[in-house]
């Protein structure tokens, strides 16, 4: 079992940016972020690959976010600019043991982190 433990969560202004980052304890291979808005289903962002070279974003955030991951430290990030008010929502840092190619496909992980809140004021 992944252990997910998430920061860099907070209140920013709308234009604003904010980066998140996750440590992971436990073999990780695909590593991404969801979040959940108050009210809403829980909605996909963004999946990296093992080695980092593949990407995959939801159309709501591509060009505004980027998901980058360190290896060596065992970390995924997810720098987040230009932030809209609607991307207020509990983030989180998510693996799983599958290809990447699967995670997206299904888009859905095994392991959860618990969970950092974004807030964007307008």
């Amino acid at each position: 079992q992944v252990e997910l433990v998430e920061s860099g969560g907070g209140l920013v202004q709308a234009g604003g940016s904010l980066r998140l980052s996750c440590a992971a304890s436990g073999r990780t291979y695909t590593m991404g972020w969801f979040r959940q808005a108050p009210g809403k289903e829980r909605e996909f962002v963004a999946a990296i690959s093992r080695g980092g070279g593949g990407t995959y974003y939801a159309e709501s955030v591509k060009g505004r976010f980027t998901i980058s991951r360190d290896n060596a430290k065992n970390t995924v990030s997810l720098q987040m600019n230009s932030l809209k008010p609607e991307d207020t929502a509990v983030y989180y840092c998510t693996a799983d043991g599958r290809d990447f190619r699967a995670v997206v496909a299904t888009r859905s992980m095994g392991s959860w982190g618990q969970g950092t809140q974004v807030t964007v004021s307008s």
